[in-house]
């Protein structure tokens, strides 16, 4: 009898263990497309969150203050978004992903400054970064890439992109916060914090 319930126990604590595995490996989906799982599931659910944040806030920023900039030689507002969907034109291009008709990323930077037009290249952009990373196959990951002149791997690129993007949404909060424009994820939370303390 101990035994049998011995071998009860173990059954329940293989099955939480084997449980607790795939919660970590959760297949990402977005937009009613094939699910994704592994490093390339968690590259998207990243790619995700920069591209809902980066469009949220490009939003939020007055047209008016698209031309700004924090110094001479430094991006202005639309040059930074504009960069942003440039470079997720040409990483992908380092593992043999064109951009499609009729884009040209080195022309991007400077093209507009209209707040409509840059977000239109924006999501444009981040369609295309998404989509080089759904085509990618595991089996090519550790493949060879060069990466500006050094060694890598494809991985290493697809995680270029998607930390390159990171790192230009943290200066455009910068940007938006200097310019008095709240984040709206975080004027959101605010929102909700002050409700409840009603």
């Amino acid at each position: 009898m101990k035994s049998a319930a011995a071998w009860i126990g173990f059954g329940v604590l293989l099955l939480s263990v084997v449980t607790a595995g795939n919660v970590g490996a959760q297949q990402y989906e977005t937009g009613g497309k094939s699910a994704v799982r592994g490093i390339r599931g968690e590259l998207l659910r990243q790619l995700d969150e920069a591209r809902s944040k980066m469009l949220d806030l490009a939003g939020a920023i007055p047209q008016a203050k698209y031309t700004w900039r924090p110094g001479k030689g430094v991006r202005s507002v639309a040059e930074v978004y504009l960069h942003v969907a440039a470079a997720n034109y040409n990483l992908p291009r380092l593992i043999n992903i064109s951009p499609p008709a009729g884009v040209v990323p080195a022309k991007l930077e400077k093209s507009t400054t209209a707040r409509s037009q840059v977000l239109d290249r924006l999501k444009e952009s981040f369609a295309h970064a998404e989509k080089a990373i759904r085509k990618t196959k595991d089996a090519d990951l550790d493949k060879p890439a060069k990466i500006f002149g050094r060694q890598g791997t494809v991985r290493e690129v697809l995680l270029l992109m998607v930390t390159h993007a990171h790192e230009h949404l943290g200066q455009s909060i910068a940007y938006a916060r200097v310019n008095g424009v709240v984040p709206p994820w975080t004027a959101r939370e605010e929102a909700r914090e002050a409700k409840s303390k009603k």
